[in-house]
């Protein structure tokens, strides 16, 4: 099995999401809100059960979860991010968890029932630990939730960025591409398997656009 990292590099990913995460819910982000939207429609099943949240952000799919499952530990590596997170979720069953995904996790074998991971995997290099972490804290019979940006999309240059409101400069959070069997066999060779694959594109896109988004969901065996 993959090892994780004992200690990540600092590639200042999670500085840039502090220096994004004031602005980060009201910017316009046509990514950012799809994804909240294909979360609430997926056949993920949450209601009454334990959940952990990879790169739960500023929470803005914390809230939803928090509201379904028994508990939700929200997990990130950006302090910033989880301040607004906070802020914004009050619930009595969240724990928030500051840390970094690529390093091993501070969490028990089998203690969640779901794994969620929203906009998180293009800052990882490599997926095979990390899908093998997620094998490790889910139980038997628990479910893996992936939605990322659409592999098409990176390929056409598609990355997570913002304007910094002093400098006006565009900052572009370093990022990876990966490709959908990249995803699905990784997922695959860590003991889950495939139930449902999604390609999204907004509402208001040309008909020609290519899809924004990925999710996959998976069973753990």
């Amino acid at each position: 099995m993959p090892d994780l990292d004992t200690h990540a590099g600092d590639d200042g990913v999670a500085r840039l999401y502090d220096r994004w995460a004031a602005r980060y819910d009201t910017d316009k982000n046509v990514t950012r809100d799809l994804d909240a939207t294909v979360l609430r429609r997926s056949s993920l099943r949450v209601r009454g059960r334990d959940v952990l949240e990879l790169g739960a952000g500023t929470g803005k799919n914390t809230r939803w979860l928090a509201a379904e499952a028994r508990h939700l530990v929200a997990m990130d590596f950006s302090a910033g991010m989880l301040d607004e997170a906070r802020r914004n979720v009050r619930a009595a069953n969240v724990t928030f968890l500051e840390h970094d995904v690529r390093i091993a996790w501070p969490l028990a074998p089998g203690m969640v029932d779901v794994v969620v991971g929203n906009l998180i995997l293009e800052h990882v290099r490599d997926l095979a630990p990390v899908m093998a972490e997620c094998a490790r804290v889910v139980r038997p019979g628990g479910q893996l939730y992936l939605c990322e940006l659409h592999p098409y999309r990176q390929l056409l240059g598609g990355q997570a960025y913002f304007t910094d409101p002093r400098t006006r400069e565009t900052v572009h959070v370093p990022a990876f591409r990966h490709t959908v069997s990249e995803y699905v066999t990784t997922g695959i060779e860590a003991g889950f398997v495939v139930r449902d694959l999604g390609e999204w594109l907004e509402a208001e896109a040309a008909a020609n656009d290519p899809p924004r988004l990925l999710s996959v969901l998976f069973d753990r065996c």
